[in-house]
């Protein structure tokens, strides 16, 4: 059994080192590592071809500008063999994340996917309450818990990328989703390893939270995903906004302050009651918790619904294309 290790790369100068280390570095070593640098504006692709002058088991793939999943079809498209590991620039492979993606296929040979685990990197205050915001809690799954299934952690046959017709390659983000749905109607027998994990280091504050999540967002749209995220939210503030028309009506503008600084509390006691086997703590510092979850979650509702206003204008309007025309006109 060979393995090619498929990575898209586009100006990650700072971490793809340190990934390429960690799966030259693997217990179980993959025998390629195929890299597609999407048109990096950085050090990228030199730092990838300092791996090839050495002569280490690393290719380099060459792209114009691209996403993710146009990065991974072309890697996936050039790997030497039938088997695939996927993984993203920016997460921390286990020593033996491979080996026991690799044992879990061997042991069944009808397998074509595995789905490893993930976890989140929460070294500072933050980004522990972000994984509690927004990071799905771990279930019990064959006697173990494990977190819903991530490309960023999957070995499959070469055979199933191409029978779910590659990654959707116009999506900043779902695109993953969108694949992973394919390969699941595409009837491909799937295993799970939860012991293959691999560490995603999430953003460190809130502004960089923001930004992201409003890209997810719009794409996430575009992704004929919305029912799964948007379409909560918006029930939520169409609530509120009828519990509050009382309070507009008799001009009592902090009632409805009030309700949805309330809105936002309870959603963040549930955060932290969901996540509390995967992230306990005391009283005190689930107060704590509590503060910083109500802004982070103001947040990443105001950055859905930029996301979505974004998706109108960008996408459904095709306003910046008409601007591009007139002043080509």
């Amino acid at each position: 059994m060979k393995v090619s290790v498929v990575i898209p790369a586009r100006n990650e100068e700072h971490s793809i080192a340190a990934l390429i280390e960690g799966l030259l570095g693997q217990t179980r070593p993959p025998e390629e590592v195929v890299v597609c640098d999407n048109g990096s504006t950085d050090a990228t692709a030199a730092v990838v071809e300092s791996y090839v002058g050495r002569g280490a088991q690393v290719r380099l793939v060459r792209s114009g500008p691209g996403l993710p999943g146009r990065g991974r079809n072309l890697a996936a498209a050039q790997a030497a063999h039938d088997w695939l590991a996927f993984i993203d620039a920016g997460i921390r492979p286990a020593p033996d994340w491979l080996a026991e993606l690799v044992s879990r296929a061997e042991s069944s040979p009808e397998v074509e996917v595995v789905y490893g685990a993930w976890e989140p990197v929460t070294d500072s205050f933050f980004k522990e309450c972000a994984a509690i915001a927004y990071v799905p809690p771990p279930a019990e799954f064959e006697g173990t818990r494990m977190r819903p299934r991530s490309i960023a952690s999957s070995l499959m046959r070469r055979e199933v990328w191409l029978r779910a017709g590659g990654f959707p390659e116009h999506l900043r983000s779902a695109e993953d989703l969108l694949f992973m749905n394919e390969v699941e109607r595409a009837g491909a027998r799937t295993a799970y390893a939860p012991r293959a994990v691999v560490r995603w280091d999430i953003q460190p504050n809130l502004w960089r939270t923001f930004r992201r999540f409003v890209a997810y967002s719009r794409h996430n749209i575009r992704a004929g995903l919305w029912r799964d995220w948007q379409a909560a939210i918006l029930r939520r503030y169409a609530l509120l906004a009828a519990a509050a028309l009382p309070a507009f009506a008799f001009g009592a503008r902090w009632v409805v302050a009030g309700l949805w600084l309330l809105m936002l509390a309870a959603r963040g006691a549930a955060a932290l009651r969901r996540q509390r086997r995967a992230f306990p703590a005391g009283v005190g510092r689930n107060l704590l918790r509590l503060c910083v979850l109500v802004p982070l979650i103001a947040a990443l509702d105001a950055a859905a619904l930029a996301g979505s206003v974004s998706w109108l204008l960008l996408d459904k309007l095709n306003l910046a294309r008409r601007g591009a025309a007139e002043v080509a006109r």
